[in-house]
């Protein structure tokens, strides 16, 4: 079987000719399965992605001017000087859970590249008592606010083509984690071809088949609509949608005073926000130049800058971004109409491929460009933006790197979680002994409220457990 005429013009016109080099060791199956991979290819986006690869550096310079930025006003979880008293707050944010006005996304997409696992980071366990995965964690987060509202929060998944298949078994075989499956929508979220940063030509990374990656967590926006899922959540009754990420089993995107300053401020796009402590953290930060708000990355932010401090000792950028937002649902069906809503970034990765003889390689340092969208990119484009300041201890402890990393390991989020119980017992007035781990069933626990119903104050834990499991 040869190459269809049109595609193989397609290929000319692009000067991408080299992709064909190892056609005829493919069988019949495999030549058509590499047709429609390249048939799918969006070759003016690919153009794009070669002019951003041309550029300087390894990321898109954000469009503000920094020396006239300040880091916005931030309203505090809990502080009884915001401008929204926080039980006014808490009381709309749970009217809305109770009406079943709230969805959610869960962002569980990508390669998991970075924290060296293999499939889902979803299927990562990380119970310290329990071993309960990441899923297990973050779903029975939703079945503890059906059990206290009375009311499911439909639940869309974003997965990848590298862990599409075995999220979509997992649930089946997990019965949703105890959701209800007519409310659990799984969508998946598109690839982008990686460029070789010398010709900027498209990479394979099989005879048959090129080298792609996620487009970021931003490509959300883009495959939710095109699956039908924003249309999805308005049958549901939603109006307002959370989004969160699978590797922070802290996350409280459905705090209910959150999203009750979402609700009162009357924002399109709220976000969570932790105060930065020092320069060198690997979060982008949230600023305000002349009141468009922006997430301006780390890596995007020059080392002066980023250490520069406020009179009262904090970092002068500290709003580090968490990735846990708040959007009204017309807002994400008005911008998702948009072509030009979210810009690619670009990163400077090893990326394995095929050489000109068709051997494979594996590059020991950065040879490719990788493109991505950014859903915080979202932000400049909302009439209004509220943003939300948390405890880090509270509700940031994500599993980004491998065993022996220096930070947000397995390891430091079993301290953190730990830690996170331990405080809440204490509300609840239950002690637990020195060194003992303890864990709060996700699917039961919210806060001490519920733990009250389930200890009684005073009650002394000297052994490892899951409260409410």
């Amino acid at each position: 079987m040869n190459p269809s005429s049109d595609l193989v013009t397609t290929l000319a016109r692009a000067g991408q000719q080299h992709l064909l080099a190892f056609w005829n060791r493919l069988d019949e199956p495999a030549q058509r399965s590499f047709a429609l991979q390249l048939e799918a290819v969006d070759w003016p986006l690919v153009e794009q992605m070669r002019r951003l690869g041309a550029g300087d550096g390894h990321g898109r310079t954000p469009s503000v001017d920094l020396a006239a930025a300040i880091t916005p006003s931030c309203l505090r979880l809990g502080d009884a000087s915001n401008r929204i008293p926080p039980a006014d707050a808490i009381r709309r944010g749970s009217e809305a859970l109770g009406a079943g006005q709230i969805g959610a996304i869960l962002v569980a997409g990508g390669q998991g590249t970075r924290l060296g696992c293999h499939g889902p980071k979803g299927l990562c366990s990380i119970g310290p008592v329990s071993k309960a995965n990441l899923f297990e964690v973050l779903l029975g987060r939703l079945v503890a606010v059906r059990r206290r509202y009375g009311r499911d929060v439909p639940l869309a998944i974003m997965t990848s083509s590298a862990t599409d298949a075995q999220t979509r078994s997992f649930l089946a075989d997990h019965a949703c984690c105890g959701l209800d499956p007519d409310r659990v929508f799984v969508f998946r979220q598109h690839d982008l071809p990686a460029l070789d940063a010398a010709t900027g030509n498209l990479l394979l990374d099989g005879p048959g088949h090129l080298a792609v990656a996620p487009d970021g967590h931003g490509g959300m926006l883009v495959a939710l609509a095109e699956a039908g899922g924003l249309d999805w959540f308005g049958s549901q009754g939603v109006e307002h949608v959370v989004s969160f990420q699978v590797d922070n089993p802290l996350a409280m995107p459905l705090a209910t005073e959150f999203l009750g300053y979402h609700l009162l401020s009357g924002a399109d796009f709220s976000t969570q926000v932790v105060c930065k402590q020092e320069p060198g953290e690997r979060v982008g930060v949230v600023v305000d130049c002349d009141g468009r708000h922006c997430v301006v990355e780390y890596s995007d932010l020059p080392a002066q800058t980023a250490a520069e401090r406020l009179p009262d000792g904090r970092l002068r950028f500290y709003a580090g971004s968490i990735a846990v937002h708040a959007f009204t649902k017309m807002f994400l069906d008005r911008v998702a109409s948009r072509h030009d809503s979210l810009p690619l970034h670009r990163a400077f990765k090893a990326v394995p491929f095929l050489d000109a003889d068709g051997n494979r390689v594996v590059p020991t340092s950065p040879n490719a460009h990788k493109f991505e969208r950014f859903i915080f990119d979202l932000m400049p484009l909302a009439k209004r933006v509220c943003v939300v300041e948390i405890e880090a201890s509270d509700g940031f402890a994500p599993l980004k790197n491998p065993t022996g990393a220096a930070s947000d390991t397995a390891a430091h989020v079993h301290a953190a979680l730990v830690a996170h119980a331990r405080r809440l017992l204490a509300k609840a007035g239950i002690n637990v002994a020195e060194g003992v781990d303890v864990e709060l069933a996700a699917n039961r626990i919210i806060d001490e409220t519920d733990i009250k119903g389930l200890l009684k104050s005073g009650t002394w834990l000297d052994r490892p457990i899951v409260v409410g499991g």
